[in-house]
């Protein structure tokens, strides 16, 4: 299987034969984990659980709901019996009493029938192991359509990711080319705030220099900016793993906004600023979309 693959698909899966007639279909929607739910006829519960496993064995997350039904046809699968002498213990009690009240209408057929114990319906034993493999046939069918429909949406998802990815990348980069020239500013707006609050006051050069120094590097994000642009090679990365990433991406995301918002918070520069405002709105709109992942 291709990944990334979204967690939205449909499937459906037929099985016909002269006996039976099944339909299984499979629609999975987002979920933090493997949640699957199958519908089918009571009597063949004792198949869910084979299911189950056959369908867990090819998703790793999404709320999968299996539908099965029969569509048509089938074995006989019930017999009819009539119990004769009850009928006529039934009939011979109604001409009693027809007899004594006087009534006019004789007990009809109908009537009769509506008694308990007269007409019964037996349940017929099905070969489970056939069911099962007709059932199987029809699921995987359906499994292969809705793979097939996870993975061109993945694809879908991994172009639109990527480049909004790529947009991300050049604000970063934009921001990373301004750093020098921001931090310079800050320490000659530093120095001429000094010298104005220590006018007169006769400091050691050396230690004045440190100070400028360390105050300034406090507004210097060049760490943010490197682990950020890390994180976005790890996110190429990921993009182009055999496994399954949404999870591994939505932590990631988490790290994206947590060095953006410490960058938001050194930089003391107007349109920097709003430049990390509009790396925090992507990086969100990002997240969403990896939602979609599985």
């Amino acid at each position: 299987m291709r990944h990334p693959v979204s967690m939205t698909a449909f499937g459906r899966g037929e099985f016909k034969s002269d006996n039976r007639q099944w339909a299984v279909e499979i629609r999975s929607v987002n979920h933090r984990f493997c949640d699957i739910s199958i519908k089918m006829p009571r009597k063949y519960a004792a198949l869910e659980d084979k299911i189950k496993k056959t369908v867990g064995a090819v998703f790793a997350r999404g709320h999968i709901e299996v539908s099965i039904s029969q569509t048509a046809g089938g074995t006989q699968t019930a017999k009819i019996t009539t119990n004769l002498a009850l009928a006529r213990e039934y009939r011979h009690a109604l001409q009693d009493l027809q007899k004594h009240l006087q009534l006019t209408r004789s007990p009809t057929l109908r009537l009769l029938a509506e008694y308990p114990g007269i007409i019964t319906q037996e349940e017929l034993e099905e070969d489970l192991e056939e069911v099962s493999g007709e059932i199987d046939f029809a699921l995987r069918q359906a499994l292969a359509g809705c793979l097939q429909m996870r993975e061109d949406e993945g694809q879908a998802l991994k172009e639109d990711l990527l480049s909004r990815l790529a947009e991300f990348n050049a604000v970063v980069s934009s921001i990373e080319d301004k750093i020098p020239a921001l931090v310079q500013q800050k320490k000659m707006a530093l120095k001429e705030r000094l010298a104005k609050l220590l006018e007169g006051i006769d400091l050691d050069p050396a230690r004045l220099a440190q100070e400028m120094a360390i105050m300034a590097d406090k507004s210097d994000v060049t760490e943010e900016l490197v682990r950020l642009k890390s994180h976005i090679q790890q996110f190429h990365s990921f993009m182009d793993d055999t496994k399954p990433v949404g999870r591994r991406l939505d932590f990631l995301l988490q790290e994206f906004l947590r060095e953006i918002n410490t960058m938001a918070s050194k930089i003391n520069d107007t349109e920097t600023i709003h430049k990390t405002v509009e790396l925090k709105n992507q990086a969100e709109k990002l997240r969403e979309q990896i939602q979609n992942l599985e």
